[in-house]
């Protein structure tokens, strides 16, 4: 697998879920994988109706990680709270393609922030760490996203992705053959909760897209 590790100075902070898969195919997504999101949408939908997202205890551990970082998560949202606002305000999640749809099955279904990277647009090893003052990187709908003081994960180039939203750089795109999914989470989900989340998002990710498994981790283990 790929390395990744975590700067000391958030690894307290800090749980990661990794998968990495090879010979991926990025192609449209299956009905049935949009039914199956479309069915999580509904059941939230459901569970969620007339709460606001601070009484929805699944958002909790997310924003637990913003704050740990001393990030207010309500300014600046985890990527899987600012899914889950546009489901419950009835709107459809956009399709992308297999891969990034099951990134966003996987986001809904553990509220958690899921990040997705292809590894032939990755140069060297990967570290998540705290953002470097004016650091900032080409966010995947948006024009620069800055991380100064937050949670971001780099390569040798600099940053390439976060709990809050994925590069350009390093973006899923129909040539990708080799990617790796990136679960972020607060150290207090338990390597055993992660471990389940990375068996899950593997299995999503083989039935709708195929590829070879290279490995899964969860650091800290």
């Amino acid at each position: 697998m790929i390395t990744v590790t975590i700067d000391p100075a958030v690894a307290e902070h800090v749980r990661l879920g990794l998968i990495e898969a090879r010979h991926v195919i990025v192609r449209p997504a299956s009905e049935a994988l949009r039914a199956e999101i479309a069915a999580l949408s509904a059941a939230l939908r459901e569970t969620h109706a007339g709460r606001e997202l601070a009484q929805i205890e699944g958002l909790q551990p997310g924003r637990d990680l913003y704050k740990r970082m001393g990030i207010d998560p309500t300014r600046l949202r985890p990527s899987a709270e600012a899914l889950l606002r546009r489901v419950l305000r009835g709107e459809e999640v956009p399709a992308v393609n297999a891969l990034v749809d099951v990134g966003t099955l996987c986001s809904l279904d553990f509220l958690l922030p899921v990040g997705l990277h292809d590894l032939d647009a990755v140069r060297g090893a990967l570290v998540l760490r705290r953002g470097r003052p004016i650091e900032m990187y080409e966010a995947i709908g948006k024009v620069y996203h800055s991380v100064e003081g937050r949670l971001v994960l780099a390569d040798e180039t600099g940053p390439c992705g976060s709990p809050t939203a994925d590069s350009l750089r390093t973006m899923i795109t129909p040539t990708t053959e080799r990617c790796l999914m990136v679960i972020y989470a607060p150290s207090s989900l338990t390597p055993e909760q992660m471990t389940e989340y990375a068996q899950v998002a593997t299995a999503r990710m083989q039935r709708h897209s195929g590829g070879t498994l290279v490995g899964t981790a969860v650091i800290p283990s």
